[in-house]
């Protein structure tokens, strides 16, 4: 059964107000990997769970601040709550078991950095964002990017701190 809606939305919403695309469904998933044949994807498994809020978000947020090389697309699914699309992004992860929160950076479909839940938590969201961007800056291609409103990807458009979420900046 999945958690509520109520409960998981304001939790989506500190990574889709920085522009991550959020996929809900299985097709959503596959479209959006088949489409990053020649890309690299942050995929984030999100999660209720107080690492994910604390940690994980964070992390994405604090590491699309600083990147001057990123991704060229950031993508998210919720575990607990849309089991299908989170059930299609662990296919794309063969021999890797499954945990929530989770994050991924996919080169051509396929995963060459992973942080699973036991890298996450009890981890500093600082150190974790520096996990990320240096997996950035060594699979990533040289042209910055950030995630636009639309899911795609903008060249050189810095996340502001001011676009991030009230609670992060409390932990950072």
């Amino acid at each position: 059964m999945p958690y509520p809606e109520a409960l998981v939305t304001p939790m989506r919403a500190e990574l889709t107000r920085l522009g991550v695309q959020e996929l809900r469904d299985a097709e959503s998933v596959d479209q959006a990997l088949s489409d990053a044949v020649d890309e690299t994807v942050l995929l984030v498994i999100n999660s209720v769970c107080g690492c994910a809020a604390a940690n994980a978000r964070p992390a994405v947020a604090l590491s699309m601040h600083s990147m001057t090389v990123g991704p060229d697309r950031f993508v998210t699914v919720f575990a607990g709550q849309d089991i299908e699309a989170t059930a299609r992004a662990r296919s794309y992860l063969a021999g890797i078991p499954p945990s929530s929160p989770f994050i991924a950076l996919l080169k051509k479909k396929e995963p060459v950095f992973v942080l699973e839940r036991r890298h996450i938590e009890g981890r500093s969201a600082s150190a974790i964002a520096s996990d990320l961007t240096n997996a950035f800056e060594a699979h990533c291609r040289k042209n910055s990017t950030t995630p636009s409103s639309t899911g795609g990807s903008e060249t050189s458009k810095p996340v502001e701190e001011s676009d991030l979420p009230d609670t992060f900046r409390s932990i950072l």
